[in-house]
This record gives structure tokens, C-alpha cells and sequence, in this order.
């Protein structure tokens, strides 16, 4: 398509809201093979029938835990599933007869692709790789008004291949056909061999997105509360209308089951909680660069109806914390634990601006004080439900699961390029959902794997613009424009424009892991971060909304992805090495 035409199609659905821009992101509850599932059909109430805490449900799930991964768009990692390569000496992947195919990369997308160089296919000695630009900004202008064709310059940074690998350390060559800019490449079921495996026995969806354009803290915002407006304050390079922060990182006190007033700020970038003391001793941060959110996330809301819930990240507490001990945690040493990556390379565990609920007052647990016991894991006591990952097993040991988990792996698992990768990460997600198939839990259990942010990595498909914004920030349809309808820019209850909220932003890989998720099902209903909000919402809290603009309100539904019917069906187990099938083995925690 011409640029003027393509250019004359994005400004005519700016226009119109919330019109679809690709056919992709037109489709809503369809999927890609025939499933006798019921999907569609009106939810039950079911009573709780494992585990304490978990109320009344509209599914049968009484635990939900959504991990919460870094920086990949789809095509980085699906991009050409169900078909992998298989050279000699990689880990192979076999698609099952009847295998859905995906909106991925084929054809001219692969043979003669818009941007300066065509995909290229990344093996497993080039699993460390670079970071990527993803901006607010910087992705909107990728995108070139939905010509999808300036990664390269945008969010690549002009880096070939052989560069990105010399800037980790990483001593694989490049390969590949000349140029080779990295920010196009992709893996395929050779690397992220796991992840594929996942797909090929439960749900996957190759049409969900981020909330908006933008980094870490937006996306981690988005997956607990659906809404980057409301910073009370904030620097003015994360926070868009932005008043600097004045108590030092920590020094302000939680303020449990009391949510503060919404702010007038928009969060568009990364910057770490003020209400975490992390931010300053790990991170050297003043008040001035942190940032303090106002109004209500989701865990306000399960607070509220006395369900249990808790976000568990890798590094939270100090490295000698026994869970269960509190005594063991030295308090002056939180944040300090550090792992060594695929390269060698010692990397930090813990980072304050993947904490979403740290940011607000009433989720925060600023000194990281350690649950007083194991049994009170996921209810209110002084950690505030913001805890470390080893709390998270010890409470699924104990028979103590939450109801609502969030686990945020220690940084060298967590996927994010420039300090993690595929491997380490596979290590993560394959070690932490076999050791939840094995819990009695497991047969009412879902498991939602989600990312922050794409990283900048290239993805071909343009999602629909649902949040308009007219900002100095915006330029996905113009200069200072992310659409032109002052309508369709979000608002509070009270009629308050949230500008800087553009969106949706990149697609990103989402798959469902559970007995009662479909079966090698790719579903392209059109969902995004905030739709994982609504799933806890729908099933725990009556249809319950954050309200005063959270994207929730609008949020596709991932029930597609599930059949109600389908539960008793064989866990998978897979080898954290290669990412292969192995059905067999104990607890490993």
C-alpha cells in the first residue's frame, strides 16, 4: 500500500475511534480450528472446593497465577509457529497433525519485508542479544502511521546483528544474509522450545497487545489497574504533566485498605516507585526520580471482597531469607541478591520499576517486610501481599495458594534482553508451572503467561487504536498525534481527558496453561494487558470495574481460550533444559 494510502487509512480510524485497523484485530471470539468447547455460554457460580481464600468463583478457576514476563512482541517468539527449522544439535519441535497456524511471518513478510532488512531466524547460541528502544515514542514512530516499517531506525538503533551480539559479550556470529538488523530477527521452537510446547498443548493467542505504546512500568500498571493516568507525581521523563515526588524513597507509609485520590499525571515510561526503598538503595534514586500512583488497582478491589491475592517477585527480600522466618530477612539487605546469566554475566534480581503495586499506597510494602507466616501468604498482615518468589512456593507447599498471583521472576529469568534471554527464561516458566501441576491445586488452576512491553522488537501486525491521544509524545498518526478524535481519549468518571495513553501498543505473546484451557488452540479474540484484569474481576468480583477510565471497562475477554468442559485432561511436563516433553518427575522446589 501507498504511504498516502496507508496514511489515509489510520488517520479514517483514528477518527473513528475505535475502529479496526488490521483485519487480525477485527476478529473477536474467533479461533483457528473447529473446538466443541461452550465458550460462549453463560457463566455458574461455583463454590470453592480447594484451598482457602479463593471465595466464589464465575469458572471453575480458584487460582489464577499470571506470569508476568519481559520485553517480547509475538513475532519475536511465534512469529513462525508451528514450524521450526530443526538443524542438528538444537532441541527439535514436531508440530501435531492439525496444528493452527498463526498471523505470524510468511511470505513477502520474510521474502521482501518494508523494513531495511528482511527477518532472519536467531539459534540458540544467539539467545543473549541486545536491548531494544521501546519508548513511548519511539515504538508509536515504528509504526509509521501503520506503514510498520521504521523498526529498524526507531527501535533498533541501526544495530545489525553482529553488533547487538558483540554489545552483550555474546561470541556467536551474526549469520544470516547482510543486513542483519536485529531488532527484525525471530526465534523459533529450536530456542523458545518450551513456550512452543505450551501453545501446542493449551491456548494461545496471536492477537493481544499491549495497553498502550511504552516500556516496563506502563505495561506492569496495566496488568494490575488498566489505567497509566493518575501519578500524583513523577519526573518528567516517565510522567506526562509531571510534578516531581518530595519523601524519599520508602520514608512514606503504606496506607493498607485506604486508596489514594487519583493524580493528574500519566505514567509513559520507566521510573521506579517512590514507596519502595529498593528505589534508593539499589537504584541511587531521589524523590524527584521515583514516581507515586493514585486511585484503585486491582488488588484494592480483592482487598475489598476479602480475597486472597499477592504479587511475588524474584529478589524482594534480602538472599538468606528462609520463608516462614521472618526473622531471617535482613531488612538492610533486601534487594541485594544477584544471579549469573547464560554469559556469566551477574545480574541483580530484583527491580523496583517492574513492582506495579509498590507505586501505590495502598498495595505497598515500602521496607519489604516478610509475611509474618506462611499461612498468612496472600491475606493482610505486614507485607501488604508484596512479597518475594519464594514465598510464593512455600505458600503452594504449604496449601496455602492465593487465589490471585502475580509472579514476576528475578531479572536473569525474566526474558528481557540485555540481561536475560530465552534459555534462563524457559528455566523459569518450565520449572515454576511443573511444580504447579503436581500441586492438588492443579485441577482448579489457570496459569496466564503475559509480557510488559515488546521490547521494540519487530511485530507486522498494527493493532486498533481503542485510547487516542494529541500529545507532544504522540506520533503514530502524527506529529504530537496519536489519533485526532478528542472523544476517544480516555477520561475519569468525571470527564477528566488522560492524555498520553496511546494504545493499544505492540502485540505480545499470551498463552493460558490449565486443565480447563483449550487444547493446540490459537484463539485471535482481541485482548490486551488490562484484559487479565478483567478475567480477575469477571471471576472473582461479580463484573466489579476500577473505574474513572481503566481500560478494564473495555478489555477483551479471555474466556475464548478456555473450555469449561475440558477439565482431567494430562499435565505437561517439561525438561527446563531444553524445553522438551518429559511427563514425568517430583516437586523440584
Amino acid at each position: 500500500m501507498a504511504r498516502r494510502q496507508s496514511l489515509a487509512l489510520l488517520a479514517a480510524v483514528a477518527a473513528a475511534g475505535t475502529s479496526v485497523i488490521g483485519a487480525q484485530a477485527a476478529s473477536a471470539g474467533a479461533g483457528h480450528h473447529i473446538h466443541h468447547g461452550h465458550a460462549g455460554r453463560s457463566r455458574v457460580v461455583h463454590s470453592a472446593w480447594d484451598g482457602g481464600g479463593a471465595g466464589r468463583t464465575a469458572t471453575p478457576i480458584k487460582h489464577l497465577v499470571v506470569i508476568f514476563q519481559e520485553n517480547v512482541s509475538f513475532d519475536h517468539y511465534f512469529g513462525t509457529y508451528p514450524n521450526a527449522t530443526n538443524p542438528a544439535g538444537e532441541p527439535a519441535f514436531q508440530a501435531a497433525p492439525g496444528t493452527p497456524s498463526v498471523n505470524g511471518l510468511s511470505g513477502s513478510l520474510l521474502t521482501d519485508n518494508p523494513n531495511e532488512s528482511n527477518p532472519q531466524r536467531l539459534d540458540r547460541s544467539q539467545a543473549a542479544t541486545c536491548d531494544q528502544d521501546h519508548g513511548y515514542t519511539a515504538e508509536q514512530s515504528a509504526f509509521d502511521h501503520g506503514l510498520m516499517d521504521q523498526f529498524v531506525q526507531d527501535t533498533g538503533n541501526g544495530l545489525t546483528l553482529a553488533q547487538c551480539l558483540s554489545s552483550e559479550g555474546n561470541p556467536a556470529p551474526a549469520g544470516g544474509t547482510s543486513p542483519n538488523y536485529a531488532v527484525m530477527d525471530y526465534y523459533d521452537g529450536n530456542t523458545v522450545t518450551g513456550l512452543w510446547n505450551y501453545a501446542q498443548h493449551f491456548a494461545l493467542s496471536d492477537n493481544s497487545f499491549g495497553t498502550n505504546f511504552g516500556p516496563s512500568t506502563p505495561g506492569a500498571i496495566n496488568v494490575t489497574a488498566g489505567n497509566t493516568y493518575g501519578a500524583i507525581c513523577g519526573p518528567s521523563s516517565a510522567v506526562y504533566h509531571s510534578t516531581p515526588c518530595t519523601a524519599a524513597p520508602g520514608s512514606a507509609p503504606a496506607t493498607p485498605g485506604t486508596s489514594q485520590p487519583q493524580g493528574t499525571e500519566t505514567v509513559y515510561s520507566d521510573a521506579d516507585p517512590n514507596l519502595d526503598v529498593c528505589s534508593a538503595t539499589q537504584d541511587g534514586n531521589t524523590a524527584a526520580t521515583t514516581i507515586q500512583m493514585g486511585g484503585e488497582n486491582v488488588g484494592d478491589l480483592l482487598d475489598t471482597s476479602g480475597v486472597t491475592w499477592g504479587w511475588f517477585q524474584g529478589g524482594f527480600a534480602s538472599p538468606g531469607y528462609v520463608s516462614g522466618e521472618p526473622s531471617t530477612d535482613n531488612l538492610s539487605g533486601v534487594c541485594t541478591g544477584t544471579h549469573t546469566n547464560i554469559l556469566g554475566d551477574t545480574v541483580k534480581d530484583y527491580s523496583p520499576h517492574h513492582e506495579p503495586f509498590q507505586y501505590y499506597a495502598s498495595t505497598a510494602n515500602p521496607k519489604h517486610l516478610p509475611p509474618t507466616s506462611i499461612a498468612m501468604i496472600g491475606r493482610q498482615d505486614q507485607a501488604n501481599h508484596q512479597y518475594d518468589i519464594s514465598d510464593f512456593f512455600a505458600a503452594a507447599n504449604h496449601g496455602d495458594l492465593p487465589a490471585v498471583s502475580y509472579l514476576k521472576a528475578p531479572e536473569y529469568e525474566d526474558g528481557h534482553a540485555g540481561y536475560s534471554d530465552p534459555l534462563d527464561e524457559q528455566r523459569f516458566l518450565t520449572q515454576t508451572i511443573n511444580d504447579l501441576e503436581r500441586l492438588p491445586t492443579w485441577r482448579s488452576t489457570a496459569v496466564v503467561i503475559a509480557y510488559d512491553d515488546s521490547d521494540g522488537w519487530y511485530d507486522h501486525q498494527l493493532g486498533p487504536v481503542i485510547s487516542q491521544s494529541q500529545t507532544s509524545l504522540d506520533t503514530l498518526t502524527d506529529t504530537g498525534a496519536c489519533g485526532t478524535n478528542a472523544s476517544k481519549v480516555p477520561t475519569t468518571d468525571s470527564g477528566t481527558p488522560e492524555q498520553a495513553r496511546c494504545g493499544v501498543g505492540p502485540r505480545l505473546p499470551l498463552l493460558v496453561i490449565s486443565p480447563f484451557a483449550k487444547r493446540n488452540y490459537v484463539d485471535n479474540t482481541f485482548t490486551d494487558q488490562t484484559s487479565v484484569v478483567r478475567f480477575i474481576e469477571d471471576n472473582w468480583l461479580g463484573g466489579a470495574r476500577i473505574g474513572n477510565g481503566s481500560a478494564d471497562a473495555t478489555a477483551g475477554s479471555l474466556d475464548n481460550m478456555f473450555d469449561w468442559n475440558g477439565a482431567g485432561d494430562r499435565p505437561l511436563f517439561l525438561d527446563p533444559s531444553t524445553g522438551e516433553p518429559t511427563y514425568g518427575g517430583g516437586w523440584g522446589r
